[in-house]
């Protein structure tokens, strides 16, 4: 575990907010988190923090902290530390804490069905104790995969994208964070409700990211989910937010 400097977490906090201040939130993940391929909005993080610098908006914060590449392991050796480095205003730490990895752990290595790149027992464990210490820090939001064009692959000539192995660790994924109740976005399963057309028509070329259209979609699906809708309302107390941030997983 990593410790962080200048800031001391104890289990469950966070720091106050008075009604009406904007929170600070953080983003983690991989490069859906980034925002690779969006030349026009910079991905759905940014859409989201370009949608709260209004000054008719609740003004929430919110930080980009996406890694192209990054697994559910390295998500973990970062979290805390940057976490702690995320604050504003006398060492306020962040409210608010949104996950988006595990695409990168569900690839299969050198074959189309060769070893995961992160082995699936491994996965959860990894998955367990990233979704405990973000916990542990703030309250916590998930938003998940969604499906790659299966046609498109090998990316990068050795890494081999599939639905059945996403659909696997999405739904770990999924069931890891109902057991703790973090409200989870389930996009992969809002994108396949639609043709395979639909879902081609909003990936880029190398069928892995998503283009303008995919990330303007994800970000609209994002904005209709209700945990965002409720900090849309307006800025709560930290417990309160913390409450009904869970009763909606």
């Amino acid at each position: 575990m990593h410790y962080c400097p200048t800031a001391s977490v104890s289990p469950g906090s966070t720091q106050n907010n008075s009604k009406g201040s904007a929170l600070k939130i953080i983003a983690f993940g991989d490069s859906l988190v980034y925002g690779f391929g969006d030349l026009e909005g910079g991905g759905w993080v940014e859409r989201l923090r370009r949608s709260w610098m209004a000054p008719e908006t609740a003004g929430h914060v919110v930080y980009n902290l996406g890694v192209r590449g990054d697994r559910t392991p390295q998500v973990v050796q970062r979290l805390e530390c940057e976490f702690c480095r995320r604050g504003e205003l006398r060492n306020r730490l962040p409210d608010l804490l949104i996950l988006s990895v595990g695409l990168n752990d569900s690839a299969c290595v050198s074959r189309p069905h060769g070893r995961n790149y992160t082995d699936f027992n491994k996965f959860q464990a990894e998955l367990s104790y990233l979704l405990d210490q973000s916990k542990e820090l703030c309250p916590v939001l998930y938003v998940g995969m969604i499906p790659v064009d299966e046609s498109k692959m090998p990316f990068l000539d050795c890494l081999y994208y599939n639905h059945e192995q996403q659909y696997r660790y999405k739904e770990a994924t999924r069931q890891a964070c109902k057991q703790r109740q973090i409200p989870y976005l389930d996009l992969f399963d809002l994108w396949t409700q639609h043709s395979l057309n639909w879902q081609q028509e909003r990936l880029g070329p190398d069928g892995l990211h998503p283009n303008v259209l995919g990330y303007q979609t994800i970000f609209q699906q994002i904005c209709q989910w209700e945990p965002i809708q409720r900090l849309d309302r307006g800025t709560i107390e930290s417990q309160e937010s913390r409450q009904l941030l869970q009763c909606s997983a």
